[in-house]
């Protein structure tokens, strides 16, 4: 049975998703972060949670997934490898959200990003207004503003190693229960396409 069956919509976004030993090392990092002051007043996102989002597509009705899959599988071909690093750090929101950044090829990135949000329009994907692109990677958020600096200070000091993006990802996102305190959302990979070489896999 598919992954999307039994559904009617499905909460849908592209990204680039980080090999396991770079998130091992950005996990080093975050859990000097957790023992700063203050830390516990942010919910923290796992690990299973990073990732470098290239286009949010909602809730996408099911019958538009196939659509959406082959014109991110045509993005993929358009796009070839590419080197990346997780770099740096900042903010957005007065501290509402505390990031990782990227470094390496960025702007293929951005292109690529380009490419994942026309995938979702041409599919007839409510995307909104178009915005400048601006590669994360989340590592906390607030629900409130919060002086988010010394967490700043210690992500600009970090690179990770290297790598080389080789694929291009559909992801699922199942959003926490209501009343569960603390319960993170769950991701799903349900389409993957390899960067210059067509599809493999997918929905």
């Amino acid at each position: 049975m598919s992954a999307l069956s039994a559904m009617n919509t499905v909460r849908l976004f592209a990204a680039v998703l980080p090999p396991e030993d770079v998130s091992g090392q950005l996990a080093d990092v975050v859990a000097g972060l957790r023992s700063l002051p203050g830390s516990d007043g942010l919910r923290w996102t796992g690990v299973p949670g990073w990732h470098f989002t290239l286009a949010f597509y909602g809730e996408v009705a099911e019958d538009v997934v196939p659509e959406l899959s082959e014109r991110l599988a045509r993005a993929a071909q358009r796009t070839e490898g590419f080197a990346l690093s997780v770099r740096g750090g900042g903010q957005f929101g007065h501290g509402r959200a505390l990031w990782a950044g990227a470094g390496g090829e960025v702007g293929v990135l951005r292109v690529l990003a380009g490419l994942a949000e026309e995938a979702g329009r041409g599919a007839g994907v409510e995307m909104g207004e178009h915005r400048h692109y601006k590669a994360h990677l989340t590592v906390a958020r607030s629900r409130e503003a919060f002086e988010t600096r010394p967490y700043v200070e210690v992500l600009d000091g970090f690179t990770s190693r290297t790598w080389t993006v080789g694929e291009l990802a559909l992801v699922r996102s199942n959003l926490p229960r209501a009343g569960v305190v603390g319960e993170q959302p769950r991701y799903e990979v349900v389409g993957r396409w390899v960067l210059g070489s067509g599809r493999r896999g997918g929905v």
